[in-house]
């Protein structure tokens, strides 16, 4: 039987399209569907690795794991990692494809790139009940239709009912509704079978008349109005970056202050999620120099463009300060690009990052950091050569970094014998490619422990739960949330799902 398809498309971008999806994956996954995720194309900065080394979004990862599932590159085909100004990184089936200008992609590969998810749709459907597609930004930007490959052209291709997904935290959401299916044309408007409002906040039956009216013009129900919720999953768009700082109570003062540098270019934003749930902790976005301060650990996360970011720090003034802060005391943490910056130096033979010039780094850490074209994915194992304690996590970078000093200690043992990383001789800089490196909470807590014994502090020693736990709380918590409050007997009816039997 060909699986049913459900797409949830949205007015905007980051109206909550990826948490709407989530929390279907996980619904139809507790009501005994073989449930799987899709999104054509994508275009983000946290990516996650697959098993086998595929790189897709994360938000596709995060989604197959609330299916109960295991991940793979056809949940999202074409991956796009912007790089440079108009330039991106094409990943293809999880694998580095090339380096992209927009007008090229957009004249020249797109429809190249139908085949590819076509096969992609076709293999799904054969393996599954559902399909839960996401869609990119809006549907209805008339100037891209032409060449959207993520949106309605999607929904025909799996023959799937199309919720739209408006966000009433923003205002207008009912223009925006509006205005979403007035642009689309007649054959995509028919697809649109349902309306979820998202974000709300305030009195539910203060809405009651612009939903009958909506309903009354349009045709098509409203399934759901979701109120506003914090739940920890991890985003994969910069503008999620935003929304960030709401994750902490509205407290002026914190035992222990973390800051992570805002790069231009930053990816996998997400490494600093864990510290959001460690008690006392303050965490802090900065991207302006005023904005720096004096932070217990500062950490630099990784980047799309290392020479780049580099660059933007010096002009920015963050290397004075940064050094300042290392004489200080500050603890600071590199992860990937930001391990890069941390080092002596910065080769690129190949014009890997740019126009093939080599850079002096930060200096904090004694290693030089070489590009090539062989990008390294992978999940991976490591210990601490401090202490042999086994973390997890994933690699996704060009090129090589080498320790030139002796007397440099590499951070981790990794399970494939390579060493990782680096650590100061005092232990107070640290770099390393390990993505995901704080989700390996008993590490975290020590770490904060650390920062609190040496402000005179007590340490924490209450009970860490596993970050395998905390996310299974978090999808269980956010499917309970979105299904009491959507109609999902319309749901199963505009997907025709009433005579498909539980597998």
């Amino acid at each position: 039987m060909i699986a049913k398809a459900l797409m949830v498309q949205g007015t905007a971008s980051d109206v909550g399209k990826s948490m709407i999806c989530t929390a279907f994956c996980r619904i139809f996954s507790d009501e005994g569907f073989k449930v799987v995720p899709f999104k054509s194309q994508n275009m983000a900065l946290n990516s996650f690795v697959t098993v086998d080394g595929g790189e897709i979004g994360r938000a596709q990862g995060v989604q197959a794991e609330a299916a109960r599932v295991i991940a793979t590159t056809d949940m999202n085909p074409i991956l796009l990692k912007p790089k440079q100004d108009m330039v991106s990184e094409v990943i293809v089936h999880g694998k580095h494809f090339m380096d992209m200008s927009a007008k090229a992609y957009r004249n020249d590969f797109v429809q190249q790139a139908m085949p590819i998810v076509e096969k992609s749709v076709r293999k799904l459907q054969n393996e599954y009940n559902i399909i839960v597609l996401e869609g990119a930004g809006s549907p209805a930007e008339i100037n891209l239709k032409d060449r959207d490959i993520a949106n309605m052209r999607m929904a025909h291709l799996a023959d799937a009912a199309v919720i739209l997904v408006a966000d009433i935290d923003r205002g207008g959401v009912f223009a925006s509704i509006i205005g979403t299916l007035t642009l689309l044309d007649e054959d995509e408007l028919k697809r649109v079978k349902g309306i979820i409002i998202n974000k709300f906040r305030g009195m539910r039956e203060l809405l009651d008349d612009g939903i009958e009216w909506v309903e009354k013009a349009t045709g098509i129900p409203v399934l759901a109005v979701i109120p506003y919720i914090e739940i920890n999953i991890e985003a994969e768009d910069s503008l999620a970056l935003s929304s960030l700082r709401f994750k902490k109570p509205k407290q002026q003062e914190f035992a222990i202050d973390v800051a992570m540098i805002r790069l231009p270019r930053i990816s996998n934003f997400t490494d600093i999620d864990p510290f959001f749930d460690e008690p006392e902790v303050g965490v802090r976005l900065v991207r302006l120099l005023s904005e720096l301060g004096t932070p217990d650990l500062l950490i630099l996360p990784g980047t799309k463009n290392s020479m780049d970011d580099l660059q933007w720090l010096r002009d920015e003034g963050f290397v004075q300060a940064i050094n300042k802060l290392r004489e200080k005391g500050t603890r600071i943490f590199g992860i990937c690009g930001g391990f890069q910056i941390l080092g002596d130096h910065l080769l690129d033979p190949e014009a890997v990052e740019g126009d093939g010039r080599s850079s002096e780094g930060l200096g904090l850490l004694p290693v030089t950091t070489i590009f090539n074209t062989s990008k390294k994915t992978k999940q991976m194992t490591g210990r601490l050569l401090s202490n042999g304690q086994e973390l997890t996590g994933f690699e996704i970078h060009l090129g090589r970094t080498e320790i030139h000093d002796a007397n440099t200690k590499a951070f981790l043992n990794l399970q494939d014998g390579r060493m990782d990383g680096a650590v100061s001789s005092d232990g107070h800089v640290i770099g390393t490619y390990f993505h995901g490196i704080f989700n390996n909470r008993e590490y975290t807590r020590e770490l904060v422990n650390i920062l609190r014994v040496e402000k005179g502090l007590p340490v924490i020693s209450d009970f860490v739960k596993s970050d395998a736990q905390r996310r299974e709380e978090a999808y269980q918590l956010l499917a309970e949330h979105v299904k009491k409050h959507t109609n999902m007997e319309k749901v199963y009816e505009i997907m025709e799902l009433e005579n498909v039997s539980n597998v």
